[in-house]
């Protein structure tokens, strides 16, 4: 087994679902092979692939594991490596550091940027090199902030590490990446309100939820932005969204009632990046298994 650097991008030519699918040719089938069951983490490179000026951010900006690979079916020499456990970092981390780049692979010797290394799409990493950036990229949790190394170190990075994938290391990031997408605004009604500590009352709601054998990734594409009463329609299929995202109610629902809270056929407030609205898979997802249609 071994960690790997994994890049992905908006416009990819490529059939990637990063929450749950990273399609890739055979050139890197050796690489990959070496990452199953094992972390990898995701790069967004410099151009978006969305027009000539789609400009990316050049981040490390999420965590998951693969889980297998497959050939594709109808194109030869291609193959999808098969993901979970995704986990979005609550601060996405520069290709460039402080202290020069953070992946030896991409650093020539006199410490520029190796531009032939970063054009691979697959890289591997060493541990401690993977370890650092996961770190980095959880530096904004309050529930490991104040983390202390442990003895021996080889403990300290397990534990660390087994402490990010947690679930309440996973709901704390998602929520406060999801409140901070949506400008803690709830994306149907429109309502931004804060009790008297400061707290937003808006929600985190996973499209495709994460429990009872659902498996839905901790992504911001597979979140929206929900206040309470909203939030408690979405999760029992009483209300859902189409992928124009405009807002559906169930059939069998009190429409008089839920009437007075969201309005049908109404399109929902998207984030300002669109990079970050709902993925139409988890959307389809949502209406094919939690929606009361």
């Amino acid at each position: 087994m071994a960690k790997g650097v994994l890049t992905t991008k908006i416009g990819s030519i490529y059939d990637d679902i990063p929450e749950e699918k990273y399609h890739f040719p055979k050139t890197y089938l050796n690489q990959l092979k070496q990452m199953v069951d094992d972390w990898i983490i995701y790069y967004e490179p410099s151009k978006t692939g969305i027009g000539i000026h789609g400009k990316g951010r050049q981040v490390y900006y999420a965590l998951a594991r693969v889980n297998s690979i497959t050939e594709e079916p109808n194109k030869s020499n291609y193959f999808y490596a098969w993901i979970s456990d995704f986990l979005v970092f609550a601060n996405p981390v520069p290709l460039f550091s402080h202290k020069g780049l953070l992946e030896s692979f991409l650093q020539k010797p006199g410490g520029s940027l190796n531009q032939g290394a970063i054009q691979r799409s697959v890289r591997l990493i060493p541990d401690n090199e993977f370890e650092m950036i996961v770190r980095l990229g959880f530096t904004s949790l309050p529930l490991l902030r104040n983390y202390k190394i442990a003895e021996p170190e080889a403990e300290y990075k397990r534990d660390f590490i087994t402490s990010i994938i947690s679930r309440p290391a996973r709901d704390i990031t998602f929520k406060t990446k999801v409140r901070e997408i949506y400008n803690n605004t709830c994306a149907v009604t429109g309502l931004q309100l804060f009790n008297g500590g400061g707290r937003p009352e808006v929600e985190a709601a996973h499209i495709k939820p994460v429990g009872s054998g659902h498996n839905g990734p901790d992504s911001i594409r597979n979140g929206i932005a929900l206040s309470r009463t909203v939030h408690w329609l979405f999760d029992r299929g009483i209300i859902s969204l189409s992928n124009e995202y405009e807002i559906m109610v169930a059939s069998k629902s009190d429409l008089e009632q839920v009437k007075h809270i969201v309005i049908p056929g109404k399109q929902i407030d998207l984030p300002k990046e669109l990079r970050f609205a709902p993925h139409p898979n988890f959307l389809e997802y949502h209406r094919e298994n939690i929606f009361k249609e």
